[in-house]
């Protein structure tokens, strides 16, 4: 009698007739993932068979180990690693700026900051994302670099530190609001038994929420690195278009991204081996980044914490 009770149940809690609107829902949401995949599989494609013709003429081991880039002059040399070297430069400070005060930011929003202040400081910092980049580039030009010169930290009007500096001023909002979100999802439960054991708000917010939070932290930092590797026009305007193969931020550098927009606006010809240098330097660009959130997977779902 109980299992037939049950399965009368069962029978109850299924529709009546098909509903077509979810269906249609259902077939717009797997086209839209599609779509999505099919973005990614379209930029591999329009990148790889440039990239080939490009490696069947250059040799990926001179590609990848050349400490020369100078594609477009008599003689050619196609090293990738000053560029290699220029954007891991901007991104190493770009990263450390606004993981710093990105995450000092979120602990401060999530952790100390009260209701009414939050309501109006959240939204205030994240218009740092909305500011156009090319304008956070003529600002590292035209402000940041004329007071670091007047330093005496750099000597020249392009440099890898103001844009770094600018760029992790743009990527603060990116950590800072990626954090607090995960920083707020950590169970209240958890302060409270760790004030009811007599701990302070610091060693709440630092020895607890973000440990318990550290899996969109990472999350947090990934994407902000991601998006310092992929910066064009603040590299473009303020590290200059030099490549070197230098860790001193004081020089002028160029990125892969700024390479890539000052090529492809030039007087190039189509098809010939200087052109085909946007496609090699964009695929390295994506083989880099493709790397980076693999990894950041891994130890997004290595240290997550979920709660009930």
């Amino acid at each position: 009698m109980a299992t037939e009770a049950i399965t009368q149940t069962e029978i109850r809690l299924r529709a009546a007739r098909r509903r077509w609107g979810e269906d249609v829902i259902k077939g717009v949401l797997a086209l839209f993932a599609f779509l999505s995949i099919a973005t990614t599989v379209g930029i591999v494609v329009s990148l790889l068979f440039p990239a080939i013709e490009f490696f069947r003429e250059v040799s990926v081991w001179d590609y990848i180990t050349g400490t020369n880039w100078a594609p477009l002059f008599e003689p050619a040399h196609f090293g990738v690693l000053p560029l290699v070297s220029g954007t891991l430069l901007v991104t190493a400070i770009a990263a450390l700026l606004s993981m710093t005060f990105g995450l000092g930011s979120a602990i401060y929003l999530s952790e100390y900051a009260r209701a009414r202040v939050r309501r109006w400081l959240k939204p205030a910092l994240e218009l740092l994302a909305a500011v156009p980049t090319v304008v956070y580039g003529y600002f590292a030009l035209t402000f940041v670099t004329p007071r670091l010169q007047d330093l005496g930290v750099v000597p020249g009007t392009f440099n890898a530190l103001s844009a770094g500096i600018v760029m992790g001023i743009m990527l603060i909002a990116t950590v800072a609001s990626v954090a607090d979100d995960a920083m707020v999802a950590v169970p209240n439960s958890l302060r409270y038994g760790a004030f009811a054991l007599g701990s302070s708000r610091f060693q709440v917010s630092t020895r607890i929420v973000v440990p318990a939070a550290i899996s969109g932290i990472i999350a947090a930092f990934v994407l902000a690195i991601s998006r310092a590797v992929g910066e064009t026009m603040i590299v473009l305007i303020a590290a200059g278009g030099q490549p070197n193969l230098t860790w001193d931020p004081r020089q002028a550098v160029e990125t892969m991204t700024a390479f890539i927009a000052a090529t492809g606006n030039g007087d190039v010809p189509t098809g010939s081996i200087e052109y085909k240098t946007i496609f090699a330097v964009g695929l390295t660009l994506f083989v880099m980044t493709i790397a980076m959130n693999i990894v950041s997977i891994r130890l997004v779902r290595k240290y997550r914490e979920v709660y009930e």
